[in-house]
């Protein structure tokens, strides 16, 4: 997931496809409910599957996909949003999808 205003996670930055993909894509899958707990619930899903998202897109993020971007949660993100890296099949797929090229 892309960084916070701290941190240079240099493509990420400038692309957030992977929080613009789908909404199934933010979702919990080993996060403990302590971790949950440090997420915003206004940024939860109503059903806590996962991050609420408008769209496709998933709330946490802010800016304009493909120009700059920033997670307002980076600190606290799940655990699939820290597992999405630049240039991965997961990060390919979702660039493709908004029109990105890959990385690399």
């Amino acid at each position: 997931m892309k960084a916070g205003p701290a941190e240079d996670h240099g493509p990420c930055r400038t692309c957030g496809a992977c929080c613009d993909y789908a909404r199934a894509w933010p979702r919990f899958t080993l996060e403990s409910d302590a971790a949950i707990g440090q997420i915003p619930a206004a940024l939860v899903a109503a059903d806590g599957s996962g991050m609420r998202c408008d769209g496709e897109r998933c709330t946490a993020l802010a800016g304009t996909v493909g120009t700059e971007v920033t997670c307002t949660i980076y600190a606290v993100r799940p655990i699939v949003c820290r597992d999405c890296l630049p240039g991965d099949d997961a990060c390919t797929m979702a660039r493709a999808a908004r029109g990105l090229s890959p990385i690399g």
